[in-house]
């Protein structure tokens, strides 16, 4: 396995993070040489202007943690955001759409994102915690159909998050055809590597450096 840093999405999503936050996140990105950061739209300049000439990917989130925007807000939120500098989007899906089997609303909130997107990387969140087995499968299997990059477990701002089970689960569903986002809950070494081991590709956590300090010890 490779460095847990590459790995992971150093993320900041508190309401109430400042510009001095964001740019503590950004140095620590540089310095621990994580994947990328994950961060709000309104930050995507001051993060920009910080990692401008750095291996660091910028994440941001879009109609989050909701997810219940029209396509078409999906959509022009993603393209706003990609102005900005975002290299990668994370969003949400339509849970209640989807746990309405209103699955072409769901699909179509993806796709519109998707084509805003163009070239950059979508990953889709589809709140795992909120979704009994099937209805896991059905999501992850219209984000594949919808032509995403990545299924997310969990915004982090509901009841739970990651599970190794669902990432093995949505591994099962979607192959080798998407990679696969945990996030929510990854607060300890023994857990990443967990996640990785039962097929992330790439982790979203606030507990980044804890994380990195945990595995120089091993």
């Amino acid at each position: 396995m490779q460095n847990i840093a590459s790995y992971i999405d150093h993320t900041l999503l508190k309401e109430d993070a400042k510009e001095e936050d964001i740019k503590t996140l950004c140095n620590e990105a540089i310095k621990y040489g994580f994947k990328g950061v994950c961060i709000y739209p309104k930050f995507l300049l001051l993060a920009k202007s910080i990692l401008k000439d750095k291996n660091v990917l910028i994440v941001t989130v879009i109609d989050f943690p909701k997810g219940n925007q029209s396509p078409m807000q999906k959509a022009q939120e993603a393209k706003k955001a990609i102005q900005m500098g975002a290299d990668e989007i994370d969003m949400v899906i339509d849970v209640e759409a989807l746990k309405k089997k209103e699955y072409q609303k769901v699909e179509e909130g993806i796709k519109a994102v998707v084509d805003e997107a163009k070239n950059k990387c979508v990953k889709v969140i589809i709140e795992t915690c909120l979704l009994n087995e099937e209805e896991k499968k059905k999501a992850a299997l219209l984000a594949k159909k919808a032509g995403a990059n990545f299924v997310k477990t969990s915004t982090g701002f509901s009841h739970g998050g990651a599970t190794v089970e669902d990432v093995a689960l949505i591994k099962e569903v979607v192959g080798n055809d998407m990679k696969i986002k945990a996030s929510g809950g990854i607060k300890t070494y023994d857990i990443a590597y967990k996640m990785i081991k039962a097929g992330a590709q790439r982790l979203g956590t606030s507990s980044s450096v804890k994380i990195v300090e945990e595995e120089k010890l091993l």
